[in-house]
């Protein structure tokens, strides 16, 4: 079983005294796990970060349309991710059991759970008419965003098929080599996207604007994910695991059943979580141009602080997973409930912090004032909003680790999409016109999805609490 002690954490020692040395105790065996995660997902932020920043530069009509793109994109990938990521809890209890090459014959199931998903999600990307309606586009904004889906319908599979990976190597305690790609795939992004974008007239190349943006992500993505399949190849880590040598498996149906009953209420709860947000951009874009810039603007800025706390949902859900699988059930209660509190402490310091500097950031943007005033309200909605999200995320995770994913599923769905989106929805057309004036148009939405995420953290925590009080009970 070679490189199975470089990954697996020490086995516990008896927990320190008191409440802060154990919470202490815990913060050290997540944060080596969180801080490459961290950084990775930094990394992936960048990618929107770069584009947002670019096509800002660009256009505000450029820019509205990458809000829309964006926006279908996501809503399209994330619930794919969501199934494809149900890889790691499984695996990180096989690993956790010291099953390597159980865990092995896994990842080969996940590959084409992603390439069946490819398929749908391309298909819903190279036909993007109903996001195009809710949206209202115009005719030059529709033909801008089904450019800039095309491309990024190429990058899909490869997205897809790093997601399962990055849920493999996650679940083995070995966060490193996914960060090391992503950073790659990142330093290779930038210079591609600025030249697409802007043109560079000596080379003959036009500017391509929103379009620019998606060309290289798809040239990225393939080949970030062809890095990753050349490690898997030749790097020793993975002999263990039995990767190699024999092809793709065939397509098992048990072991795909098994990853998609807890992949396909996970993946659900995360598209329902995502498009409640994402769907805020596609109605603010009836607005006009200068409302969704504001808006995508905003949503980037709450999607950087939100790396954090999923870093550290990743490293808690990683170590408690393989603490069930090692059968050690107090080690992965203790975990999995110091990672909401860590989470959610962090999240208040960040986004205090942002609200303080909310002005200089916003500057960093764009230097278009309209589109600064635009964005300038949002923020006073961003610190409570990042704390209820981040306490969410580490619940959800930590209960997807005693794989539990149809109750959050459920919480999401009741708390995003009736509070939040129908909620934000009524708040900022006024349909009825009962609302204040103030909470028309895009702050509208933020009050409503920043009340969403705090009914879906209350309701996340106490069902994860009272999930650890049975299984505590249980066990005694």
């Amino acid at each position: 079983m070679a490189g199975r002690d470089e990954a697996l954490p020490e086995p516990f020692p008896a927990p320190p005294p008191g409440r802060a040395a154990r919470l202490a105790d815990s913060a050290r065996r997540i944060a080596p796990l969180a801080w490459p995660v961290f950084v990775g997902q930094l990394s992936v932020l960048a990618f929107s970060t770069v584009d947002t920043v670019l096509v800002a530069r660009h256009s505000a009509a450029d820019l509205a349309a990458l809000a829309v793109g964006s926006a279908a994109y996501v809503t399209t990938f994330v619930g794919f991710m969501g199934v494809v990521m149900a890889l790691a809890p499984i695996v990180g209890q096989l690993f956790g059991a010291g099953r390597p090459a159980d865990a092995g014959r896994q990842l080969h199931q996940a590959v084409w759970i992603a390439l069946a998903f490819s398929a749908v999600g391309c298909a819903l990307l190279l036909f993007p008419t109903p996001f195009l309606a809710l949206a209202q586009a115009t005719p030059e904004q529709a033909d801008k965003v089904r450019g800039y889906l095309a491309a990024l319908a190429v990058a899909l599979p490869a997205s897809l098929l790093f997601t399962a990976y990055r849920a493999f190597n996650v679940a083995v305690s070995r966060p490193k080599a996914v960060m090391a790609l992503q950073l790659g795939a990142l330093a290779f992004k930038v210079p591609l996207s600025t030249a697409l974008v802007f043109g560079v007239p000596a080379l003959g190349l036009p500017s391509m604007g929103v379009l620019g943006c998606g060309i290289a992500t798809a040239v990225a993505m393939w080949l970030q994910t062809v890095a990753a399949f050349v490690l898997l190849r030749r790097d020793p880590f993975y002999a263990a695991f039995r990767l190699r040598g024999r092809g793709l498996d065939t397509p098992d149906r048990p072991a795909i059943g098994a990853q998609l009953r807890l992949g396909l209420p996970s993946g659900a709860a995360v598209l329902v979580e995502v498009s409640g947000f994402t769907f805020m951009a596609i109605f603010i874009a009836r607005l006009g141009e200068t409302p969704v810039a504001g808006h995508q603007i905003a949503a980037n800025l709450v999607s950087l602080l939100f790396m954090l706390p999923l870093a550290i949902a990743n490293g808690a859900s990683t170590l408690v997973a393989q603490r069930i699988g090692a059968r050690d059930l107090p080690a992965a209660r203790r975990l999995g409930w110091h990672g909401v509190i860590i989470g959610a402490g962090l999240a208040v310091f960040n986004g205090g912090a942002l609200y303080l500097l909310r002005e200089p950031v916003i500057g960093l943007y764009t230097r278009d004032l309209a589109v600064v005033a635009a964005a300038l309200p949002l923020l006073a909605f961003v610190a409570l909003f990042h704390i209820a999200d981040a306490t969410q995320t580490v619940a959800a995770f930590v209960l997807r680790a005693w794989r539990i994913a149809t109750v959050p599923l459920v919480i999401n769905a009741t708390a995003l999409w009736g509070v939040g989106l129908g909620g934000g929805y009524l708040l900022a057309f006024d349909p009825l016109g009962v609302v204040p004036p103030a909470l028309h148009g895009a702050p509208g939405f933020w009050v409503a999805s920043t009340a969403g995420l705090v009914l879906t953290a209350a309701a996340l925590s106490a069902f994860l609490a009272r999930t650890l009080h049975r299984q505590r009970r249980a066990a005694a």
